[in-house]
Order: C-alpha cells, then sequence, then structure tokens
C-alpha cells in the first residue's frame, strides 16, 4: 500500500500528539509544588489611621495621628499621603470630617 500522505504532515501530527501527551501526563500526575504561604495582611496607611482616630475619640491633628502611628505600629508614614487620604475620605462622607486645618475626627 502506497503512502500518499507527506512526511512533512506525519513530524507535525507526531510533534502536536507528543506535545498533548505530555501535557496529560503533567495533569495527570502534577509535581509537587511548594505550598503557598498564607500571610497576615497587615493594615493599610488608611487603616492605621482610623483606627488611632477611633481610639482617640477627639479630633487630632495630622502630627499626633503620625507618632501614634510610629508608636504602636512601628512604622513611619508619609504625610501628605496620609493627609490626602483623609482628606479624600472627608470629600467621599466616609465617616471622617475635619474640624480645622489638617485636623481629623472619625464621625
Amino acid at each position: 500500500m502506497e503512502n500518499k500522505i507527506p512526511d512533512g504532515l506525519l513530524t507535525l501530527y507526531e510533534s502536536l500528539l507528543s506535545a498533548q501527551l505530555r501535557v496529560v501526563r503533567q495533569l495527570k500526575a502534577p509535581r509537587p509544588g511548594k505550598p503557598k504561604r498564607q500571610t497576615k495582611q497587615g493594615k493599610s496607611n488608611i487603616e492605621m489611621a482610623l483606627d488611632i482616630l477611633r481610639q482617640a475619640h477627639q479630633p487630632l491633628h495630622v502630627s499626633q495621628i503620625l507618632d501614634q502611628i510610629k508608636a504602636k505600629f512601628k512604622i513611619t508614614l508619609d504625610r501628605e499621603s496620609l493627609v490626602s487620604a483623609l482628606v479624600k475620605k472627608v470629600h467621599r462622607h466616609h465617616g471622617v470630617v475635619r474640624t480645622a486645618p489638617n485636623t481629623f475626627e472619625v464621625k
């Protein structure tokens, strides 16, 4: 019997089937990987500031907020970023009010 299928086409199909077989074998018996670590997510900058404001039960200047965050969470935050985030909360009416320049309170 004569082979009417060109060798190049047979080689192509052989390569395709070989690749598919490798994928099937990998899916059937996956290699043991590293288990994913579950890390405890820390608080965001704004969450830390709101936590400080809630505990204070009074308006605090941004300097006081930064000092308390540094003492409680052992982290130094950028003053302008914190003020910007708090002002956004004020403008969006998300429970923060500005009582004086750079002084904020949680409703």
